[in-house]
């Protein structure tokens, strides 16, 4: 940043406008801007989140991350302030946070050293692989309207708040690379489209490691089941719950599987757009005859 470089009050005004004009098109609010709002988010999650991060940061219905990734987008707070600060610090949390560091920078190297990759599988194991044309249930899938709740919630979070939580952007990309039968590049370019945080090293390199064709990939055979994953990680519902209306008068996990209760679709939640076993079966007779 310009040590010169200050806010002035026409400055403010801009941005507060520029937040108005967002809200009035139904776009996600942005978060306050600049250095001094990211150092203080960074000083509120060092001093109430840090210590539990290794365990609470892939609970999407708990507070658990560091909410800097927008920060760190544009340039407003380098990985080294941090570094620099967590010095003083020890524990798994913050060893946890500075791997997390780490993937970015490793991210941000590849795409350096490879730009093909922006676009483009990083590997050739899979070049081979057919995929399906996009269709109305990928249409479903950008609405939150798949039928599996712990993927509607997060693809919900980003419609409304241009954000969503890490673990869920696995689950939901797994679900559409490997339910769905989607090349991974038709919702790397969804999630720029609607990330405050997007970077294109990070989000399509992780798109990648999801689908299976970039560094460190997941295997083949690792393809998310979304109501374990969201029994997993959101063990009350709560998330769930907060970004599906529909689904609130369900307790507990029951509103990961409204389909087993009586009443779970009497306020209007789709029904499930395919048969997540059956599909799980057909994509690895995919990655099988590659």
């Amino acid at each position: 940043m310009n040590p010169s470089w200050q806010e002035t009050d026409s400055d403010e005004q801009a941005l507060a406008a520029l937040r108005d004009a967002r809200a009035a098109d139904d776009l996600p609010k942005l978060p306050a801007a600049g250095e001094p709002a990211a150092l203080q988010r960074w000083r509120d999650f060092v001093d109430e989140t840090l210590d539990d991060y290794d365990s609470a940061r892939d609970r999407p219905d708990l507070a658990g991350t560091s909410g800097l990734s927008p920060y760190l987008k544009v340039g407003a707070i380098h990985p080294r302030t941090l570094l620099a600060d967590l010095a003083a610090h020890i524990g798994p949390g913050r060893d946890t946070f500075v791997s997390e560091l780490a993937w970015r920078e490793f991210y941000a190297d590849v795409l350096w050293r490879q730009p093909r990759s922006a676009w483009h599988d990083l590997t050739d194991a899979l070049g081979h692989m057919p995929y399906d044309e996009p269709g109305p249930e990928v249409e479903a899938w950008q609405q939150g309207r798949t039928g599996f709740p712990f993927v509607d919630a997060g693809m919900r979070q980003l419609l409304a708040t241009g954000w969503m939580h890490n673990r869920v952007r696995m689950v939901t990309a797994s679900f559409l690379t490997k339910d769905l039968h989607v090349w991974w590049p038709v919702g790397a370019r969804h999630f720029l489209d609607r990330l405050i945080d997007g970077d294109i090293a990070s989000n399509n390199h992780g798109w990648q490691w999801v689908a299976g064709t970039g560094t460190d990939a997941a295997p083949y055979f690792r393809i998310f089941n979304p109501v374990t994953q969201g029994k997993k990680f959101d063990p009350g519902g709560d998330y769930v719950r907060r970004w599906i209306p529909e689904l609130r008068h369900l307790p507990g996990k029951a509103a990961h599987e409204p389909w087993r209760h009586a009443d779970g679709y009497r306020e209007g939640y789709p029904a499930r757009v395919v048969d997540h076993a059956a599909e799980r079966e057909a994509a690895l007779v995919r990655y099988r005859e590659r």
